[in-house]
């Protein structure tokens, strides 16, 4: 029987604050049992077992970043609405980032179809970039290099990696800049023609 008290939401909540605290890798069932002060059966009444648990911290943190963004976003387009969209990626990660560890981890595709801040997510990072004239497959294309480019950024910046004496800052905002030139001017998949 759950114990008192305990709920999924709860535990997910603890383990992302916890994700936070010691990094998403050191986030463990019994981690979690300790901070609640019950033993680790009590927390398999909520979750099945420690993917279940990580899955389910990633799609909060997930959640937790498109609203951020989504707020960032709202009323801008163009090279506005990306500067916004980068900013408020790279301001989640540094202040959550066992959160953020979170939002990178493959996610089972049934769970991505039943995820309404996933769907958001595509929804407003496909909407970002249709203003730049993108169709598919450039769209996926265009969100893999975003992602790669500001998820590359983020972690060389957390890990130290950037050693140069060149303003970090500004070395992001000309990023930013470069992105929404390579964006204004992207090579569209040509259709060829059979005979």
């Amino acid at each position: 029987m759950p114990r008192a008290g305990l709920t999924v939401e709860r535990i997910v909540a603890a383990a992302a604050d916890l994700a936070d605290e010691v990094g998403f890798e050191n986030v463990t069932v019994s981690a979690l049992a300790r901070h609640f002060g019950v033993k680790d059966a009590s927390l398999y009444s909520h979750v099945r077992n420690l993917q279940e648990l990580r899955t389910r911290v990633a799609l909060l943190a997930g959640g937790e970043m498109i609203d951020r963004i989504a707020a960032a976003v709202a009323g801008r387009a163009g090279k506005e609405a990306l500067a916004a969209f980068a900013g408020a990626y790279r301001e989640y990660a540094h202040r959550h980032p066992g959160r953020y560890a979170a939002t990178q981890i493959r996610i089972d595709q049934s769970l991505v179809a039943d995820s309404p801040a996933l769907r958001r997510t595509a929804e407003i990072t496909y909407g970002m970039l249709r203003a730049y004239g993108l169709d598919e497959p450039d769209l996926t294309d265009a969100v893999r290099l975003l992602r790669s480019t500001f998820h590359g950024y983020c972690a060389l910046e957390a890990a130290g990696g950037f050693g140069a004496p060149r303003d970090v800052e500004a070395s992001w905002d000309r990023a930013v800049d470069a992105l929404h030139v390579a964006l204004e001017n992207w090579p569209r998949e040509e259709t060829k023609d059979h005979d």
